[in-house]
């Protein structure tokens, strides 16, 4: 089970969940030893294996300007993207009836293409749909790997960078569960993930049993290898940590009604300055999971 603790490697520079880091000390580094050019060398092929595109990867570095986001296609094409449905997207990208979805702002292109190397590096890539929130996504991605980015409109600002706990980030994230359970009612399982991580094992090899539904418990303990697959206890505030960044969803009556009770949870908690941090998709995610737990198959089994 350690081992499957370490699958992922999150780069969360907006989560609000409890999380304990040891502190480390930092040394001074001297390239005339050979430890520290070893670790200048090993430093070095770390940046080029995270930044630079991996020869299978379907797309190029993404610059973060809105200018060449969608000047560089012509009208036709534009047009033919503006109308592309979620049907026809999902359709084209789904491998043996599954769809990685992610979803993504114009902002947020480099964190797309970092993750999207690293799916390419388990040979996943082709089932990718990228989400788009707004049209400077959308056909930039489609310029760079046409038929792999869909807008599920209302078409979000796609000049602004929202940060963690604004009202943009709010209405951001609370599209979510609504997009999941889209490609859920068309029968394709999904596999959704937030783009601020990267895959560094394959994890479909995880996906154990028949269950509803896989997620992420947020605690930072590691389990036994015989930890019971229910829901975890809450924590001291009466709150269970489960982390909506990474969920894997069958098609079935248990993920829709877990989706639509996300999403009413969602619309219940209107965003204010007050419970500004708060106001995210995940708590919500929490308080859908725990009123359904008894309806649906869960398990963290994938990522516990």
């Amino acid at each position: 089970m350690a081992q499957k603790q370490q699958i992922f490697h999150q780069q969360r520079p907006f989560s609000s969940s409890p999380r304990s880091y040891s502190s480390i000390s930092v040394r001074p580094i001297s390239v005339r030893s050979r430890n520290g050019l070893l670790l200048l060398l090993l430093a070095l092929f770390f940046l080029l294996g995270v930044f630079l595109p991996w020869p299978g990867s379907p797309l190029f570095q993404f610059p973060n300007r809105l200018s060449s986001s969608s000047s560089s296609l012509s009208p036709s094409r534009q047009s033919k993207w503006h109308d592309y449905t979620l049907a026809q997207a999902a359709k084209f990208v789904a491998k043996n009836g599954t769809v990685i979805v992610c979803a993504v702002s114009s902002p947020f292109l480099p964190f797309l293409n970092n993750w999207l190397i690293s799916v390419s590096r388990q040979k996943h890539q082709e089932k990718v749909l990228v989400i788009a929130e707004d049209y400077a996504t959308l056909y930039k991605v489609n310029e760079k790997w046409p038929g792999h980015a869909v807008l599920i409109p209302p078409a979000l600002d796609s000049k602004t960078a929202y940060s963690f706990g604004s009202q943009g980030f709010f209405n951001f994230t609370a599209r979510r569960p609504q997009h999941l359970l889209q490609v859920l009612e068309l029968g394709y399982n999904v596999m959704y993930n937030d783009v601020d991580m990267v895959w560094l094992q394959d994890p479909f090899q995880y996906l154990e049993g028949s269950h509803d539904v896989y997620f992420t418990d947020d605690l930072p303990q590691i389990k036994p290898l015989n930890h019971s697959h229910d829901l975890p206890h809450p924590g001291r505030n009466g709150e269970t940590y489960i982390c909506s960044c990474m969920i894997y969803l069958r098609p079935t009556n248990g993920a829709k009604l877990l989706m639509k009770k996300w999403s009413e949870e969602l619309q219940s908690q209107a965003w204010s300055e007050s419970i500004r941090f708060k106001a995210n998709d995940q708590p919500a995610f929490n308080l859908a999971l725990n009123k359904t737990a008894h309806q649906s198959s869960l398990t963290d089994e994938l990522f516990g």
